[in-house]
């Protein structure tokens, strides 16, 4: 009996870790349906802004996020990692694949940092950590616009001399690539000219200007949306995986406690039996 007791409290305890699972599932499924809803207009978005950007830019400029530092020395390195765990690899990957390319650089590095994971495994890496940016599930745009004024600074004041962001590139709902992509200085577009009769107001300097800001804005809130679609799914293919491991384990328990309770059944038979012979030996 005491055998019985223990399958019924782990099959109980296997269908409680099921719940949690399937309910994080749901979430995550939810999580990911609002964040791609955000994410696909901005994504189109931030593209004609780059196409208006090369019809402006057309000629020399003086912007100071379209002109490479003199002498490049220090590059930061953008982190988008997870809010939590409980979503496979998704973070670990996130951290290999940034000790592969501070491998192959030669020049001084510091880390921003944007999600609440992990934050002593990534000070583990031994990369000076300038800042660490909390982002909701579903970034907003001051939450980008935070993040992108922060790191215009650090490139402005000449306190890093590249920008790279690096976050988990959103392939399909099942598979996630960590990528890493040059944030600044921006790469000069492909000059376009303009229509003809165009006048700019108030003129090419200022409007060239807002572009800029623009364009880095909307890339920022991009890849943060992106690289939170790629948390939210990674999770919920993660706990698809433990429910279905969840259903396999509660068969073979009832499976298990089917043999346990048969046997004791068998060998309350086999008493009842021994005791009727015993009796019937007797008289």
């Amino acid at each position: 009996m005491a055998n019985l007791r223990k399958i019924r409290s782990h099959i109980k305890s296997v269908q409680n870790t099921q719940q949690i699972t399937k309910s994080m599932k749901m979430v995550a499924a939810t999580k990911l349906r609002r964040t791609q809803t955000a994410f696909g207009p901005l994504r189109s978005f931030a593209e004609k802004s780059g196409a208006i950007l090369a019809h402006v830019c057309g000629g020399e400029t003086d912007n100071v996020y379209l002109t490479p530092h003199p002498a490049s020395k220090t590059v930061c390195y953008v982190l988008i990692v997870g809010n939590r765990g409980l979503c496979g690899t998704y973070n670990t990957a996130l951290l290999r694949y940034l000790e592969e390319l501070r491998a192959r650089e030669a020049r001084d590095c510091i880390l921003v940092t944007v999600g609440r994971w992990g934050r002593d495994l990534i000070g583990s890496a031994g990369i000076p950590l300038r800042r660490n940016f909390e982002v909701s599930d579903t970034p907003k745009a001051d939450e980008a616009l935070q993040l992108a004024d922060f790191l215009r600074a650090l490139y402005r004041e000449g306190e890093a001399d590249e920008i790279v962001l690096v976050y988990q590139h959103f392939r399909s709902v099942l598979a996630q690539q960590p990528c890493h992509k040059t944030l600044l200085p921006l790469e000069r577009p492909e000059s376009a000219p303009p229509p003809e009769g165009v006048i700019f107001e108030p003129d090419r300097a200022s409007l060239l200007e807002s572009l800029v800001d623009l364009y880095l804005n909307n890339s920022v809130h991009a890849a943060l949306l992106e690289a939170r679609a790629g948390e939210h799914s990674a999770r919920m293919t993660a706990m698809t995986s433990a429910s279905d491991s969840t259903e396999e384990l509660i068969a073979e328990l009832t499976q298990e406690l089917n043999h346990a309770r048969q046997a004791a059944i068998t060998t309350e038979i086999s008493e009842i039996v021994g005791g009727a012979a015993a009796l019937a030996d007797k008289e």
